[in-house]
């Protein structure tokens, strides 16, 4: 891919949508960029002052350049795992490939975007992600669909692989539009005192989304954490999961949702973990808000334990905002709306995904603009 492509050759209406899902379009803060126009890759650029610690392409063209990558293909997700997964294996358009070299720290997240223009499209991507030993790294993943295309599809593969002593941070944002199929299928691996930290934010409106990404914590004091903000409205379908197989000696897991059913929309929040050593540890958290009669919410914790010695929890909560707190604020000179609004911000905490500071700002500022804008 040409290093001189860039962002800034992007029609002003496509740019502007890019920038509501977090992606900055001049890329100064950010160690690489990567964008993927319905069916292309148009963009993937390295910043100069990360050449040798990371690389970025084209999973199609990577796959050219280098032979050994298919031992990393269809490895975490199986082909025939579904007709989504197999659409995938028949035909795909690319995706992002993002190799961190070993030890290489990189402080400013690096951006991916895969957007659809076009009307009807079913984007097919396979995404591959390693992070060599004792690298450390933030990925900020947005997935939108341009508010002139009613209708799309999205399909997309990815495989992460944190090597042994790696930290990896992946923030999923979505935008989609009310009349988008969205299913994601993926699978991360965990090696020896490596850490995946997996966050997915979904605040605007989806017809139907369904994702179960799966962690196998497989190293020695292997880690893994799962965090969710989710607003769900206008008659959207959200089915989210996530799953962690604790095989590795003292592995753990977390997992944390927050989300929020209005407008006749239909959430399911799954959670799975599965104790497969005696010193593995994990916990599930839930917590819902049901703002109205039309609306439904169902909180599917699950927890397996295959050792003696297994520990692992979980807690759930589905209710409605406390009309205390509403008549609380509405002394201080708020209006119920204007109440109920700063209960919604609050409840939905960014702190829960544990980025560093700069980023957690970022994440805060698209959260509070998608709860304004609805």
């Amino acid at each position: 891919m040409d290093k001189e492509n860039s962002l800034t050759k992007i029609p002003h209406q496509i740019l502007e949508e890019v920038q509501k899902a977090g992606v900055e379009t001049e890329g100064k803060n950010r160690s690489a960029t990567f964008l993927h126009l319905n069916q292309e890759t148009i963009a993937a650029k390295v910043n100069e002052f990360y050449e040798g610690k990371l690389e970025l392409m084209d999973t199609k063209a990577a796959l050219k350049k280098y032979p050994w990558l298919e031992n990393y293909r269809w490895k975490l997700v199986s082909k025939d795992k579904d007709e989504y997964t197999k659409k995938v294996a028949e035909e795909y358009s690319g995706g992002y490939f993002i190799h961190i070299l070993p030890g290489a720290e990189i402080s400013f997240p690096l951006q991916s975007c895969l957007l659809i223009t076009q009307r009807n499209l079913e984007q097919r991507v396979h995404n591959i992600i390693i992070a060599e030993e004792n690298s450390k790294a933030h990925i900020i993943t947005s997935c939108l669909q341009h508010s002139s295309v009613p209708k799309a599809a999205h399909l997309g593969i990815s495989e992460i692989y944190v090597k042994k002593g790696a930290m990896l941070n992946f923030t999923m944002i979505h935008q989609w539009s009310e009349n988008t199929l969205v299913r994601p299928r993926t699978g991360a691996e965990v090696q020896d005192n490596a850490a995946f930290i997996s966050n997915y934010v979904c605040m605007r409106p989806v017809r139907d989304i369904q994702m179960y990404p799966v962690a196998y914590c497989s190293g020695k004091e292997s880690r893994a954490s799962f965090n969710s903000i989710l607003y769900g409205h206008k008659d959207s379908h959200l089915d989210i999961g996530s799953k962690a197989v604790l095989t590795g000696s003292a592995s753990k897991a977390e997992m944390i949702s927050r989300a929020i059913a209005r407008e006749g929309s239909e959430m399911i929040i799954r959670g799975m973990i599965e104790g497969d050593n005696p010193d593995c540890k994990g916990h599930l958290e839930c917590r819902g808000l049901v703002m109205d009669d039309k609306s439904f919410m169902q909180s599917i914790p699950e927890l397996i334990a295959k050792k003696k010695g297994v520990e692992i929890t979980h807690e759930a909560a589905v209710g409605k905002i406390s009309e205390k707190e509403i008549a609380y604020l509405m002394t201080r000179k708020l209006s119920r709306e204007q109440a109920v609004s700063l209960i919604i911000r609050g409840f939905m905490d960014v702190r829960i995904l544990g980025l560093p500071d700069s980023l957690e700002s970022e994440i805060k500022r698209i959260v509070e603009w998608s709860a304004k804008a609805d």
